[in-house]
This record gives structure tokens, C-alpha cells and sequence, in this order.
């Protein structure tokens, strides 16, 4: 096991960094005790890690990891939690936004450096409902993933590595909801893997235009990658079933579009992600309940 103390430079908070790394409460890489400590596995260079990440007081967060990767995990420990982030820089335009960034002074951007297990995920959400997603995420990664290091909780999985995504079969995807084009596109990232990994070392805007190079990934599946690889703090999720609308109400008090959205956060350059999570972690972003849903395709009835 390596442990590792992390002292910020204000208050911090585990939990609103790393919460967009969660995909559903059911997410076999990421789930949450009661007393609010995550349990996070991922797939390092070095190996697999399952790490718990706690907060020691109001700005001081520990970190036990287990597995091969551990002392690689606990050493990026300050860029995954957002040490180096600095959420002062950002000067809010909107009245909204402002009160937002008041509310959570302390909402830091992380970054994992992991490409792959950020793509693929997203990959997965495209043009389906949160719910399906999830689902496909949790079945894929239980089936095909390995188990945790150390004593996580029960069914935490480690991520597949490139080459298993590569060999898994066409029914396995089908079986999990996951559509040929999706599939396609999940296999063909990871046979760029290696090349997918080196863009975590380039400037976040840059890498995120390359993302945009891959077949089947555009502007949205982009975006949300480099959210979390990259903590990239101007990667707006262009092309969202719902953002825009958020967006729109929370802001003008009516939806827009992706047009609206763009011209109402174009203030808020370069840092319109960071205005984004700073409306839903002050829970100042609002969207009424009503409108039509993305309707579930259950292509694996079919």
C-alpha cells in the first residue's frame, strides 16, 4: 500500500473534483462510502490501482492506494485532485455565474492523464440516455475488466487495458446496448491507444482539436474527454441533449440552443467549462422537468 497527505491552499474538495470521473452510481471504477470517501481504480502505465481518497480536515485530503500502479497513482495524486488549479484566475461575467463561483470558491479542476478511460466512456454516451450508458459502461467493465486491487468494496473493477477493448466481439457490445457505430468507434480509439495517451501532454486545447481527428469523435465527445483527462477549463460540451438548456435557463431564464449557449458562455472564454461546473456544483444551474426525453434504443432486444 502507498499512502500520501496532500495540503491545499485553501479548502478542498475530493469530492466536487472528482465527482464528473463517476460514471453512475453503479460505476464499478468509482463508488462513494458513507462517510464520503471515494473509491477510484484506474489502469496506470505501471499497472492497476485501486485508490481511496479522504478528506483529513478542511484542507488536507489522504489518499491509501494498492496494486502495481499505487505509487504511480499517488504521486499524480495533486493534478488528479487539482492542486495546481487555480479557481481565483476565473473572473465571472454573468451575475449567475458570479454568485455560482461564490458559492464553491473551492470547486478545483482535476485531470487524470488517462485518455483511454476517459474516451471510451464517453464514446459510449453518445446520443443515449444517461441511464443506458451507464448501464453499458458497468456491464463491459465488470465482464471484461480485472478486479480490484486491495480491499475495495464489492463488484469495483479495474478498467480494460487498450488491447481487450480491441478483441472484444461485436454481440458483447450488442449485448450491452452499445450500437455498431459506437462499437466501431470504441475499437478503432483503442487501436490508437498509445498515440491517444501522448495527447495528456499537450497544451488541453490542442489536444482536444486532435481528439476531433479520430473517426466517430466530434466536438462533444472531445469536449468531454478533455473535461477529465486533460482538465481542460474551456471544453464546452457542444451538442448536449441538455447543457444548452441548462444553460439557457439558468443564465436568460428560457432554453437556447447550442448557438445561444455558445454566444451566452463566449464571456466566460477560455474558461466556459469551469462556468459550467460551477453552476452544478452551487446547484445554481436549473432546468424545469418537463420536454421530451432521449427514448432508450434497446438495440440488444433486437
Amino acid at each position: 500500500m502507498r499512502e500520501r497527505t496532500l495540503i491545499f491552499p485553501g479548502a478542498a474538495s475530493p469530492g466536487l473534483t472528482l465527482a464528473p470521473q463517476r460514471r453512475g452510481p453503479g460505476d464499478p471504477c468509482y463508488q462513494v462510502d458513507a462517510d464520503g470517501s471515494i473509491w477510484r481504480t484506474s489502469l496506470q502505465p505501471s499497472g492497476p490501482v485501486t485508490a481511496r481518497i479522504y478528506r483529513i480536515a478542511a484542507d488536507a485530503v489522504g489518499c491509501e492506494a494498492w496494486g502495481g500502479g499505487a505509487e504511480e497513482f499517488v504521486e499524480a495524486l495533486p493534478v488528479l485532485l487539482g492542486v495546481d488549479d487555480d479557481p481565483g484566475s476565473f473572473r465571472p461575467q454573468h451575475p449567475v455565474i458570479e454568485s455560482a463561483a461564490k458559492r464553491v470558491p473551492h470547486l478545483r479542476l482535476g485531470r487524470t492523464a488517462r485518455v483511454l478511460e476517459a474516451l471510451i466512456p464517453a464514446v459510449i454516451e453518445q446520443r443515449v440516455t444517461g441511464a443506458d450508458a451507464f448501464r453499458a459502461w458497468r456491464l463491459l467493465v465488470t465482464k471484461f475488466g480485472t478486479p480490484a486491487p486491495g480491499p475495495a468494496p464489492a463488484r469495483m473493477r479495474v478498467p480494460p487495458p487498450a488491447e481487450v477493448w480491441r478483441r472484444i466481439p461485436s454481440w458483447e457490445f450488442h449485448r450491452a446496448n452499445v450500437d455498431p457505430g459506437r462499437a466501431r468507434t470504441i475499437v478503432g480509439c483503442a487501436q490508437r491507444a498509445d498515440a491517444l495517451e501522448r495527447l495528456s501532454s499537450r497544451p488541453a486545447a490542442a489536444a482536444r482539436d486532435a481528439l476531433t481527428t479520430l473517426p466517430g469523435v466530434g466536438v462533444w465527445t472531445a469536449a468531454e474527454t478533455a473535461q477529465r483527462a486533460f482538465g481542460d477549463t474551456d471544453a464546452l460540451s457542444i451538442g448536449d441533449y441538455h447543457i444548452s438548456k441548462m444553460i439557457g435557463w439558468t443564465l436568460i431564464g428560457r432554453p437556447v440552443d447550442d448557438a445561444g449557449m455558445v454566444e451566452l458562455l463566449e464571456p466566460e472564454r477560455p474558461y466556459r467549462y469551469r462556468a459550467v461546473r460551477l453552476l452544478e456544483a452551487s446547484r445554481l444551474a436549473y432546468k424545469p422537468r418537463f420536454g421530451a426525453r432521449l427514448p432508450v434504443q434497446q438495440i440488444s432486444n433486437l
